[in-house]
């Protein structure tokens, strides 16, 4: 069975509430502007009636004000009792009131015409502010209205008939009533303004209520694609470290030309696959807020030029220039090797979707910034995708998900970078006609330093003693191969408790320990637990976690990182560093104790 729908003048709830806090404010306004302006019509009638009749009128009035406010005051506070039950309450307390207030007609008659004008303008007055008070609810409105005015105007034609009198009687009579009938009207009007703003309020609560909640389910959404990303990330990168480990180890070994030829396509692949997984992790990392800018004063002319050297061979296979223009000194101060990856992503994606004519990175110099400039004469981007190019996995014009087109990650990275560096970006393009990308940097004008060009570090692999903890048996297996096959000897284990059995009795010279092992092991646990017996052993943490989470608690833990799959050369590099990093370190520490 369908509801009727409610009058057109019954509130909503929220409405009743707040008519209830305005009659509370009414309350405490109002008692002492209308005794004083009824005070006014006690002191003609005291010039006509016994002291009494006036007197016992106006305190009856005062009285029944104060009693009213207080029960005004109250009403919203009383939620043990309904919205419209209390509402109610308030019309009954409008309607004596205007009763009491209409009991002052009894002197009407004493008056003369200037004393009765001013009861009438007094009466109408604050039947006038009883409209205002009350947001024009007509309940209340009539409650006082009909005792008060109605009266009122039959006195006028009562004294105008029974007097002989002029006909201004029934003039003001008139005026009464149709006074009281537009008020009426503008009453019934304001409230319905009311009424809709109030229905405007809960619609917008409403929605703010469901923004609300899609914020909340985006944000969920987003944890959860991240720690999926995170998970398939960490179980892709255990087979494709062992993988890569095998692969290297394979490549040190005496090869045929055939064999030689398989092992470099293989190591191709790899290469491939680490680039796309170490996309996921950049992303992973800006995400965490683990990326440290280190600012540095460096020529942004020599970075351009090593990179329009490292992309022309890329280039010239499609058939395209690279054109590069530069002043001879364009100083910035920033990290020179995020700044790096920018314009390397945006070059990359310039030369992969640019079929002919050319690509070019030039150098603007103008008052007190640089602009770096990267425009081709490629596709170009459709307007309607122009919001959307710096979104995670977007790709335009590859719906087949071509791997050599990359993974959708790079203009993500790149604009997570440029808020990094506070550096501003502007992109143009035109479909059919190509794209251009501008970055905007501050000039420096500092000079420049000479430094020592920073040499690899070497390593004699021979008898060097590593402890390899991790909990996939291949993993373990593919860095005892390969380690082996460059002269370390290798112990095992795959936990923590593993590691201290096997290095109780043997002291390693660097651990290389898997972030995540089984249960709530980690490699963390495992290196601060051999640390104990061997203090300040080096040691390297390598993981196929992604979760920025994780990565954070790394860092915090001031723990050397690679991510799997790790490349051999770069493997071979971390440890060479580390090792030789430590060995300075405790020989400076030595040299100083053994000073007199």
């Amino acid at each position: 069975m369908v509801k009727p729908s409610p009058p057109s003048q019954a509130p909503t709830d929220n409405i009743q509430q707040e008519l209830l806090r305005l009659l509370a404010r009414q309350g405490w306004m109002g008692p002492i502007p209308t005794f004083l302006l009824f005070s006014v019509v006690a002191s003609f009638a005291a010039s006509y009636v016994p002291t009494a009749q006036w007197l016992g009128w106006i305190v009856g009035v005062g009285s029944f004000l104060i009693l009213r406010s207080a029960i005004l005051i109250k009403l919203p506070s009383l939620t043990q009792f309904s919205d419209a039950s209390r509402v109610r309450v308030a019309v009954c307390l409008s309607a004596v009131n205007g009763g009491i207030h209409a009991l002052s007609l009894f002197f009407f008659p004493y008056f003369d015409d200037y004393q009765r004008t001013i009861h009438t303008m007094i009466i109408m007055g604050i039947g006038s502010i009883s409209i205002m008070t009350t947001a024009g609810y007509l309940p209340i409105s009539l409650a006082y209205m009909i005792p008060t005015i109605i009266p009122t105007s039959i006195m006028w034609v009562v004294m105008t008939v029974n007097g002989n009198g002029e006909w201004i009687g029934y003039i003001v009579a008139i005026m009464l009533c149709a006074s009281a009938s537009i008020m009426l009207l503008m009453s019934k009007e304001s409230f319905a303004l009311i009424r809709g703003f109030f229905e405007i309020r809960d619609e917008q609560r409403e929605l703010n209520r469901k923004l609300q909640q899609a914020l909340q389910e985006a944000e969920n959404a987003s944890r959860a694609k991240t720690r999926f990303l995170a998970s398939a990330s960490h179980d892709l990168r255990q087979p494709i470290h062992a993988l890569s480990l095998f692969s290297g180890a394979l490549a040190k070994k005496t090869l045929d030309s055939e064999s030689r030829e398989i092992a470099e396509h293989m190591d191709l692949a790899l290469q491939s696959l680490v680039s796309h997984l170490d996309s996921l992790l950049d992303i992973s990392k800006l995400d965490a807020g683990i990326v440290n800018v280190n600012n540095t004063l460096f020529d942004i002319r020599l970075m351009g030029e090593r990179l329009q050297g490292e992309f022309i061979p890329t280039a010239t296979a499609k058939g395209l220039k690279v054109w590069f223009d530069c002043i001879d000194d364009a100083l910035v101060e920033s990290d020179e090797f995020l700044l790096d990856r920018i314009i390397r992503n945006l070059l990359s994606n310039a030369i992969k979707y640019t079929n002919k004519g050319s690509v070019e990175l030039s150098i603007e110099t103008d008052a007190d910034v640089h602009r770096i400039i990267i425009s081709d004469t490629g596709q170009g981007i459709p307007q309607a995708e122009q919001d959307r190019i710096f979104e995670e996995f977007y790709q335009i014009d590859n719906p087949e998900r071509d791997n050599a087109k990359g993974l959708g990650l790079g203009l993500s990275i790149v604009k997570r970078l440029v808020d990094l560096l506070d550096i501003d970006i502007h992109m143009s393009s035109t479909e059919g006609e190509g794209t251009c990308f501008t970055l905007t940097l501050p000039r420096s004008y500092q000079q420049p330093t000479e430094f020592l060009a920073v040499q690899k570090p070497s390593l004699s692999w021979q008898d060097l003693k590593t402890l390899v903890i991790d909990d996939v048996e291949a993993v373990g297996i593919g860095m005892k191969i390969l380690l082996e096959g460059l002269g370390c000897q290798v112990l095992l284990a795959d936990s923590t408790e593993s590691a201290l059995q096997v290095t109780e009795h043997s002291r390693p010279d660097i651990i290389l320990a898997d972030f995540r092992l089984r249960g709530k092991d980690n490699g963390i646990l495992s290196i601060r637990a051999i640390r104990a017996i061997y203090p300040d052993l080096p040691a390297i943490l390598i993981s196929g976690d992604t979760a920025p989470e994780r990565l954070l608690e790394a860092k915090n833990a001031g723990i050397q990182m690679l991510h799997k799959p790790v490349l051999v050369e770069d493997l071979e590099q971390a440890i060479a560093t580390s090792f030789i990093q430590h060995k300075i370190a405790h020989t400076y520490i030595e040299d100083t104790c053994l000073e007199p």
